[in-house]
């Protein structure tokens, strides 16, 4: 699974080169249903794949992926066909990155609509920065009721609590944010809508890129979210990518 993962997206913008327990991880947190994934074969080689997540009453689609020995033959139009055909869900999500024009274009044959645009950044802890007054500590909740966007489905609390491995959160009750130290990933940051311009998120994401020592990844912001975006570029947090979510009813 991880060979075949690994080759469908090697040329991709940000190409994968994920080792097996990262890949496994990265799926479990997204609710991942082996008995719903879908494969195709080439004698015992896999050569594409979707692999499909459940939570209640939606699914979404952790990654459909053609080898590039494969590709322009129409396996994952068929693959994803089997998947409208059989998950048992009401809706399906999946977000494809923007520049990659073949696949947004199937998936609109295949009834997807575009919800939103997203945008994925990357952070470097900054120098000579001071952290906010009283410090930073473990904090234990989470408050959703904090944030100015809908979270996409791999960043939301319920993905949190499937994860396998271990994650820290960092703040206080005006804010915090959380954080894989495995990978540098924040799914959540959130300030206190009547602590904010005070530094707070700027200390947070510092905080969490010398938790974790290594850049922090910063994905899927709502394009909408003017705010948000505007401050991770005035913290110097750089653009990666920009992904088209996408939504089909069953």
């Amino acid at each position: 699974m991880t060979v075949a993962f690994n080759d469908a997206f090697s040329d991709y913008d940000i190409p994968a080169k994920y080792t097996v327990e990262y890949l496994t991880n990265l799926v479990t947190r997204r609710g991942y249903q082996p008995d719903l994934a879908v494969g195709a074969f080439d004698s015992d080689r896999l050569v594409g794949f979707v692999f499909n997540c459940l939570d209640g009453d939606a699914a979404y689609n952790s990654g459909t992926g053609v080898v590039i020995s494969h590709r322009r033959r129409g396996i994952a139009r068929q693959l994803m066909q089997q998947s409208i055909d059989t998950l048992p869900a009401k809706r399906y999500i999946l977000e494809v990155i923007e520049t990659n024009e073949r696949a947004a274009a199937l998936y609109r044959e295949l009834e997807f609509v575009e919800t939103r645009r997203l945008q994925c950044w990357t952070y470097k802890c900054g120098d000579g920065l001071q952290p906010v007054q009283g410090g930073l500590k473990a904090a234990p909740t989470l408050h959703e009721t904090w944030f100015d966007m809908q979270l996409t489905w791999q960043n939301s609390t319920a993905s949190l609590r499937r994860a396998r491995e271990p994650y820290d959160i960092l703040g206080d009750d005006r804010g915090y944010v959380v954080v894989f130290p495995s990978n540098g990933d924040v799914p959540q940051l959130a300030v206190r809508r009547d602590a904010r311009r005070q530094g707070i998120g700027r200390s947070l994401l510092d905080a969490a890129a010398a938790r974790v020592g290594k850049p922090l990844r910063i994905m899927n912001i709502d394009d909408r979210s003017s705010g948000i975006n505007a401050f991770l570029e005035h913290c110097g947090a750089k653009k990666l990518v920009r992904q088209i979510e996408m939504v089909r009813s069953l």
